[in-house]
């Protein structure tokens, strides 16, 4: 078994190209994405569409969760202003799509989820041995944090892809990850410039894109 696995594209279609054309040049055809496919930036039909043509499984994540369902974020104005913009623009057959994710998935013996095992949506897990003690399995994937990281213990390994849209742990380039029996970690550099001229057209500032230009963390979460 030899699959991509991708998170966190929120809207940003350039990365997300940049991402399956790497992919597609390494041969990985069986690729599974963690969620948060919405969100942030502008070209969220694109994404949809790019995802339903390649037939890609989708894992519900929060931002999904807030369009899906109508609701909105607690933690963050900037989530909900361009969740509020995404909804007058995402297709009817787009937004029923997003609304037919899984909470998760387990490929073989991978568990997919997009938050963690007590929280599938919206938990930020900080991974430890203890944690993973109390969960059934032994291989482990998940999204939500933006970092991506590779994680081993003694019998349970655990990975998180970073982020194709916004990653958040210093490096801006488009984050994903292979498994193939073990995990390998990529990155790969896409259009920022095209995605900010987009956010531009849309009516967004730089408070609301300027993240990308470093992957810093803090900016992001604004």
């Amino acid at each position: 078994m030899r699959i991509g696995i991708i998170s966190d594209i929120h809207g940003n279609y350039e990365a997300l190209k940049a991402v399956l054309n790497e992919l597609d040049r390494l041969g990985v055809t069986e690729i599974y994405c963690l969620g948060d496919v919405v969100g942030y930036y502008s070209q969220v039909n694109e994404c949809c569409e790019e995802l339903i043509r390649r037939k890609i499984p989708c894992i519900m994540g929060n931002h999904d969760w807030y369009m899906a369902g109508g609701g909105s974020c607690i933690r963050s104005k900037s989530v909900n202003d361009c969740i509020y913009y995404q909804r007058t623009i995402i297709t009817e057959s787009n937004l029923n799509w997003v609304r037919s994710f899984q909470l998760q998935l387990k490929i073989n013996n991978v568990n997919m989820v997009h938050g963690g095992w007590s929280d599938p949506i919206d938990e930020y897990i900080q991974p430890t041995e203890e944690y993973f003690e109390k969960v059934t399995g032994n291989v482990f994937v998940s999204g939500h944090t933006h970092i991506q990281m590779l994680k081993e213990y003694k019998h349970k390994i655990y990975c998180n892809p970073g982020s194709v849209g916004q990653p958040r742990d210093n490096d801006p380039r488009a984050a994903f990850a292979i498994y193939d029996g073990v995990f390998t970690l990529h990155r790969v550099v896409y259009d920022v410039k095209r995605v900010f001229e987009l956010m531009d057209r849309a009516g967004f500032n730089d408070y609301y894109y300027g993240c990308l230009k470093t992957g810093a963390e803090k900016l992001c979460k604004l």
